[in-house]
């Protein structure tokens, strides 16, 4: 089974319950209680002389001045990114491969690019995303399904629907602890560096993948993000990786996020009537017959 294949996508899901929803109310006989995601108008948005939304409007601030990141995010769609057979999926190319946009690559050590070839040619079944694991925090921005910013005094909190997971960035002046524990997230302290949020992150279980590729991610790995909001309807988020133990010198990828109006994270678990990740076996091997 492909990559492609094995991935249900939130966009899907939104279109499949409004469509359950609508079944189900024209099938009814007697007056129905509400079924479909419930839309909810974003309070506050700024307007073009339309009525349409401005999203190059001026970002919106906190009470301290500063650029605030709250609301809800999406990923930019470029077409297909995965050949013929993917041409209905709606997915950045990010998430396939984090430094497609890098010229000759990620800076390999010589046992990461013969990991990274060999996950290709396994087809992505060691991925811990493919057994509903955590993807981690650099895919947080790289993910297939909405996510949520809250931002508060002393601390940004980011949502994401997969598996209803979240993220803390500490903006309270802690600096990063020396041995954290290792945990998929990592640890992550920020600091403002005028408009833009600075965001330094260790403490990465050894075991990471950066994307469907393959990229790793390891425990010696420190991850530095400088998010910015340069309009009302954009967030740009610049990540730089470096991990000596899998990279011989320290990458940057940049990533835009688009604001998401007028809706609100579903609830969305990974392993809820999950039969999939059992026929991803390599190439070459054979998947168990249907029971």
């Amino acid at each position: 089974m492909s990559f492609c294949v094995k991935h249900t996508f939130s966009v899907q899901i939104r279109s499949y319950l409004q469509t359950a929803a609508a079944a189900l109310i024209l099938a009814a006989t007697a007056p129905p209680l509400p079924a479909q995601w419930p839309d909810h108008p974003t309070p506050g948005v700024p307007r073009t002389a339309d009525g349409k939304p401005d999203l190059s409007a001026p970002a919106l601030r906190t009470a301290d001045g500063k650029p605030d990141f709250s609301g809800m995010w999406g990923w930019v769609n470029v077409g297909p990114p995965c050949g013929a057979h993917c041409n209905d999926l709606q997915i950045s190319r990010e998430f396939l491969n984090i430094a497609y946009s890098l010229k000759g690559g990620p800076p390999y050590q010589p046992w990461t690019a013969e990991l990274v070839q060999k996950r290709k040619a396994d087809l992505a079944k060691d991925d811990p995303n493919v057994r509903c694991m955590p993807r981690g925090a650099p895919r947080i921005w790289t993910d297939d399904y909405y996510k949520r910013i809250f931002q508060v005094e002393g601390r940004l909190v980011i949502l994401t629907e997969r598996n209803m997971q979240y993220r803390q960035i500490f903006m309270d002046g802690r600096p990063l602890p020396p041995d954290p524990n290792p945990t998929w997230n990592g640890y992550s302290t920020a600091r403002w560096e005028g408009d833009t949020l600075v965001v330094e992150t260790s403490g990465f279980r050894d075991d990471l993948w950066l994307d469907s590729d393959g990229n790793p991610l390891t425990s010696a790995a420190k991850m530095t993000e400088r998010i910015r909001r340069p309009n009302y309807g954009t967030l740009e988020v610049e990540i730089t990786i470096d991990d000596p133990k899998a990279y011989t010198a320290p990458w940057t990828v940049r990533i835009t996020q688009p604001l998401i109006l007028d809706s609100e994270l579903i609830d969305y678990y990974c392993l809820e009537n999950e039969k999939d990740f059992v026929h991803m076996v390599g190439k070459g091997a054979t998947p168990p017959k249907e029971q």
